[in-house]
């Protein structure tokens, strides 16, 4: 897999109690699946050779040597496979034995991972049978072989820098300060976990929930992988509970009690981003005595398995309402905030019969009833010119009176003609200065009721068109507070769906025909009274413009990477180079308009994403877009 994507599985094979060549046997089996999916990287539950209640047969020379001759067999099983496996396996060192991972590659044992921290309560007696480990790494000899043997281990792969791991044991996830945290520290972007964890009441909840917490606080993905069916049930049972994660995030899962191999992809490269982008990750701790070891990987696929969203910025799945709850709560508390601090009597929107401002006006009244505040001091305010069509109007209107707020109409066309006469421009030229001069005026407008009304203008402009700098400088580009500043077109979209189904009547009714309206800054006189300037036409769908911005610039992936997620993500819906005309196009525009987006009046962030020269995005004016383009290009 390229552009940084890893191919992972944790494999729960079918086993027996203290028959190691069987349980060999289902391993190798296993090997030889997950090389033919293109796997990479291959987990294996703890004590997977043998099983892991095997009990005081743990002090069985028969046993442990039939362990050593079958992992053996199973590293010779890796050659040429181009895959790191991690088998669970006794370990002598030393005159006592370790509870180990084995990391296996290209035919050899490259090391031993004994585990550190051993339950010794309830229902588990690990320390009847083995020792924890928590000194530097040493040796062991394996087969007439020095291989290493140390829980202060990195695993890298010989090609790709991001593809890094390190391995824990069960037990090692459950304490406090688990030793994944101090691999991820030493640069392991993923972890794999060799577990036997025992399946009881409410555990599963509880054990996703430590894979999801530490594979967020380590910004690392996390490849769980459990015992199950065939270990001995004589006090309990296991689930075979298996689960990849990604930084926060469940990506696979397996079903409780039934064996098997789940397979996704971990994106290393955006790990690796993620890590230099917060400067805390690193606390400067010393991490003497870890050393690297090299491995051969390679994937014979690149089809992606892990769930891959076309609308990234909408919420999936479950609880969507609280969600949209959440954000309108966001957006609110941070326009109440201004207004009690200004002290402000009015709140002023201009009301195009569009969906920013519709959203505004909804985020406004909130903040109004938050505060208390009458809904007639917000003064809502329609401007109709050359390019308004009665279908906007007349939703402006309808929507205005729904809420209960302050209308005016402030027909703008004579003053803008009067304008054109005083600078000598002619109206039959719709250029530039024909579009904005309109988006300027109402601007002015607004400022000028705002004064005389004691208010502040409330601006409408969404995280979309600040990306793309589909706005006009010094117009509809600036207000008093901008409540949709980090909240991207297709996230406006849901955000008002779930108002509309809210609020009912009247209301809905009118929001849903917004919802249905063109996108259009309606700055061109339209034909037989229906729109003609159409955004999405001009600067491309919005859904591929968000889903380039959350990409691009959330996670820095390269264009290449970027339209690859793409043609994944949209494969029904565009062709490889109608993707392309539109990346570019992105490029083009984000980096040219960045002196818009250095000027920007204050709004508060709601998402992971926001442009706000004070907080997220601080980039020169003039940055050059060359190098991006010339990747597309190649």
């Amino acid at each position: 897999m390229k552009y940084g994507f890893v191919k992972v599985a944790a494999a729960t094979p079918a086993l027996r109690v203290a028959d190691v060549r069987f349980n060999a046997k289902k391993i190798a089996e296993a090997i030889a699946d997950a090389d033919k999916a293109g796997v990479q990287l291959l987990v294996f539950p703890e004590l997977s050779l043998c099983g892991y209640t095997c009990g005081d047969l743990f002090g069985q020379k028969v046993l442990l040597d039939d362990c050593l001759h079958a992992l053996r067999s199973l590293a010779e099983e890796t050659k040429g496979k181009k895959m790191l496996a991690f088998v669970g396996v006794p370990m002598r060192l030393g005159g006592v034995l370790y509870n180990c991972a084995a990391a296996l590659n290209d035919g050899e044992v490259l090391a031993f991972i004994p585990k550190t921290h051993l339950p010794n309560y309830a229902e588990f007696y690990e320390k009847r049978n083995f020792q924890p480990y928590a000194g530097e790494n040493a040796e062991t000899v394996f087969f007439g072989r020095r291989v290493p043997f140390g829980n202060k281990i990195i695993f890298a792969d010989e090609k790709e820098a991001d593809f890094t791991v390190a391995a824990e044991l069960c037990e090692d996830l459950w304490v406090p300060c688990p030793p994944s945290a101090a691999h991820a520290h030493a640069g392991a972007n993923i972890i794999v976990n060799l577990s036997a964890s025992d399946e009881t009441t409410g555990k599963a909840e509880y054990r996703r929930l430590l894979v999801r917490s530490q594979s967020a606080k380590t910004v690392s993905g996390y490849v769980y992988a459990d015992a199950g069916e065939g270990e001995s049930s004589t006090d309990i049972v296991f689930s075979g509970h298996n689960l990849i994660a990604e930084n926060g995030e469940i990506l696979k899962e397996s079903v409780l009690f039934q064996n098997g191999m789940i397979v996704s992809e971990i994106d290393a490269e955006k790990l690796s981003y993620e890590r230099r982008r917060i400067n805390t990750f690193y606390d400067g701790r010393d991490l003497a005595g870890y050393i690297t070891i090299s491995f051969k990987a390679d994937s014979k696929g690149e089809d992606l398995m892990r769930p891959l969203a076309r609308l990234p910025f909408v919420p999936q799945g479950g609880a969507l309402d609280e969600r949209a709850e959440l954000i309108l709560s966001i957006q609110a508390a941070g326009l109440k905030k201004r207004l009690a601090h200004t002290g402000a009597k009015t709140a002023v929107l201009g009301i195009s019969g569009g969906l920013d401002s519709a959203l505004a006006l909804l985020v406004t009244v909130r903040a109004f009833e938050s505060l208390g505040k009458a809904r007639k001091d917000i003064v809502a305010v329609t401007m109709p010119c050359f390019g308004t069509t009665s279908k906007t109007y007349n939703n402006s209107v309808k929507l205005m009176r729904a809420l209960g707020v302050t209308f005016k109409t402030v027909p703008i066309a004579d003053t803008v003609r009067a304008h054109f006469k005083d600078i000598g421009h002619d109206e039959n030229i719709k250029n530039a200065a024909y579009e904005n001069a309109q988006a300027r005026m109402r601007t002015m407008v607004l400022m000028d009721i705002a004064n005389d009304t004691g208010g502040l203008v409330i601006g409408t402009g969404d995280l979309s068109e600040l990306a793309l700098g589909w706005a006009t400088y010094n117009g509809d580009h600036m207000s008093m507070y901008g409540v949709n500043a980090s909240v991207p077109k297709t996230l406006v979209k849901y955000l008002i769906a779930y108002e509309a189904a809210r609020l009912g009547g009247e209301a809905e009714e009118t929001l849903t025909d917004i919802l249905h309206t063109e996108i259009s800054p309606e700055l061109l006189p339209p034909e037989g009274g229906k729109i003609v300037q159409k955004t999405e036409e001009l600067v491309g769908p919005y859904e591929l413009h968000d889903f380039y911005l959350y990409y691009a610039i959330r996670w820095g992936f390269a264009p290449k990477k970027v339209l690859f997620l793409a043609e994944k993500a949209f494969e029904s819906g565009y062709d490889k180079e109608m993707l392309k005309k539109w990346l570019i196009r992105f490029y083009k525009r984000f980096f040219s308009q960045q002196f818009k987006r250095s000027c920007l009046p204050d709004g508060v962030k709601v998402g992971s994403v926001s442009l706000s020269p004070r907080g997220d995005w601080r980039m020169p004016s003039d940055a050059c877009v060359e190098s991006w383009l010339k990747e597309l290009e190649e």
